[in-house]
């Protein structure tokens, strides 16, 4: 293998399947570094909630984008991709293999398939004016403007999500491309191995719901608490994140904390079934692994089989 360029292996799947935990083995197994593509375990302090790694599983070797922005500051696909790239380039540089790890599946196909980004600069004025159009009539019609506007740009926008959806409009509106274009100059340099973790359905919701447990009892309310307190308010993008706004909720008085939680479990049960629209189970370019205890030896199969013939591949013969 070039190991001055050695390849990457992404590891996807639905929220508590097991990612983190395989991710940490292949690392320690393959001499990897593992870069997170969750889009929550970017945030200061927002530990419990996001499931991030505990400081020990971290000692346990090197994680890059975990904690690089506080929870009211801006985090983009954008700024994904480029801090994914020059941490898969650093590691790279140390004779590491990158291991992508993450359900959310924008930023991994984003960087994968090496997506171009429409280049729209920010417009507070029509982005108020939108923010104030979504609170008195609520988001369906926006989106089914950006469906008349913008088919292809709907196409890939979660219709629940505010801020995509205006973000979109925004985009179209400031003359920028629809979609994210991809093209081949802009991909993760190197061959790639795609390992996506699963389980059937009945089991992966009861793992979501004794890990949302597990939660409550390391002290998820207290986290969200301790947020509230610094001044972070729940309507952030960073706080619309799944618990921390139900526990918000409950924080104020507005529902008790059963009901807190009862939502919360739902609405990680929806997060899941999104998920699989983005890493579909027939997808050929996802070799798929059962969380069934012996996922780690399987996905080691797998991924040393895959740098094995990495290793017969030229330098100059790599994808660039």
């Amino acid at each position: 293998m070039d190991r001055a360029n050695p390849p990457l292996i992404a590891i996807v799947g639905p929220t508590a399947v097991g990612k983190s935990r395989l991710a940490l083995a292949l690392a320690r197994s393959l001499g990897g570094e593992i870069i997170n593509a969750d889009s929550r375990q970017v945030y200061l302090g927002m530990d419990i909630g996001s499931a991030k790694p505990t400081p020990e599983e971290r000692s346990l070797a090197p994680h890059h984008l975990l904690d690089v922005r506080r929870p009211d500051e801006t985090f983009s696909l954008g700024i994904f991709l480029q801090m994914a790239k020059d941490a898969i380039q650093e590691a790279r540089g140390r004779g590491r293999v990158p291991l992508l790890v993450g359900g959310s599946g924008q930023y991994v196909w984003a960087l994968l398939e090496g997506w171009r980004l429409p280049k729209a600069a920010p417009n507070p004025t029509l982005r108020a004016d939108l923010e104030l159009q979504a609170s008195r009539r609520g988001l369906w019609p926006l989106y089914q403007l950006l469906q008349a506007v913008a088919p292809q740009a709907a196409g890939k926008t979660d219709p629940k999500n505010p801020r995509r959806v205006i973000r979109a409009l925004e985009v179209h509106f400031a003359g920028g491309t629809n979609p994210p274009l991809k093209t081949a100059a802009d991909a993760a340099p190197g061959p790639s191995l795609v390992l996506g973790l699963t389980l059937d359905r009945p089991e992966l919701y009861r793992r979501i719901d004794a890990r949302v447990d597990r939660m409550m009892a390391q002290g998820f309310v207290e986290e969200t608490r301790r947020l509230l307190d610094a001044g972070y308010p729940p309507d952030l993008p960073s706080m619309s994140a799944v618990g921390y706004r139900e526990l918000a909720t409950h924080i104020r008085g507005d529902i008790p904390l059963d009901e807190a939680v009862r939502a919360i479990k739902y609405a990680t049960h929806r997060i899941a079934r999104k998920q699989y629209a983005w890493f579909r189970p027939k997808d050929p370019r996802i070799h798929w692994i059962q969380a069934d205890g012996h996922e780690t030896e399987a996905a080691l199969e797998k991924a040393r089989e895959f740098l094995g013939r990495c290793d017969k591949i030229a330098p100059k013969e790599a994808i660039a």
